[in-house]
This record gives structure tokens, sequence and C-alpha cells, in this order.
């Protein structure tokens, strides 16, 4: 049987740290390293913090979908939202040789993402955003 989990977390910041602990828990019975757990949790967790805190114009309630499987050691997970079309891989890298005091706000969480994923893919369907992140074991992973 294919490891997953799905979750249907509300457009609300508190729901960030229900996110975490599934998925941390999901981690350890899909028997994922400890190391690939961190990545995909830190990317969850930001992916799922922007959708609720940029994604919407309007105080209305929403839901995010996150549904996570396992197939042949590489976790993919898929993040659902009906919110502002997004699409992260357009986000510009920071520029990391300048102080952190002289850099705008934004960009970095959406960079460590792209550095912790092995892959991201984007489509608009149906007035959704659907992100899919792809990540496996990495020489180094515990």
């Amino acid at each position: 049987m294919t490891p997953s989990l799905t979750l249907h977390l509300q457009n609300r910041i508190a729901e960030v740290a229900r996110l975490v602990d599934a998925v941390d828990s999901f981690g350890s019975h899909a028997g994922l390293s400890s190391d690939l757990t961190y990545r995909l949790t830190l990317s969850l967790d930001e992916i799922v913090s922007n959708v609720i805190r940029h994604g919407y114009s309007d105080t209305s309630d929403h839901t995010v979908d996150v549904r996570l499987t396992v197939v042949d050691g590489v976790v993919t997970a898929i993040i659902e939202d009906d919110g502002h079309p997004y699409d992260p891989r357009e986000s510009p890298e920071p520029d990391l040789s300048m102080p952190v005091e002289q850099r705008g706000p934004g960009g970095l969480g959406i960079f460590l993402v792209k550095q912790m994923m092995d892959s991201i893919e984007y489509a608009r369907r149906n007035g959704r955003n659907v992100l899919t992140v792809t990540a496996s074991r990495r020489d180094g992973d515990e």
C-alpha cells in the first residue's frame, strides 16, 4: 500500500501547526529519513503559510488541500487552493550578496523551497492553484 495523507486546512495561520504535526507524523510512518521529512515539512510550512497570508484578498473561509504520497522513495506533495493565481517558480531569487537589512521583504522562503525540493510544477486549473513538489532522499540524508 502506498503511504498517503490528505489534509484540508482552513485559511487560518493556526492551521500551519496542524500541517507540521501531520507531515512529521506522516514522515515517520512512511519510513522517510529525518532529513527528507524536515525538508518536506519546512517546504510545506512555507508554501501553505504564503497561501494563507497572501493568497486571498477577502476574509471569507477558504480551504487549502494538501495531499502527500510516497512511491519508490519519492514524496509527492500536491497543494491546491482557490487563491490569487501565483506561480512560485516565477519568483525572483533574492540577492544573497546584499546584507539582510538592505534586502526587500519576501522571496527567501520560496528560494529555500526551490533548494530543498527536487521539482516544482505549477498549474492553474478550474480557478485553483495546483502546486506539485517532489523530494527524495539525498546523499547525506539520515
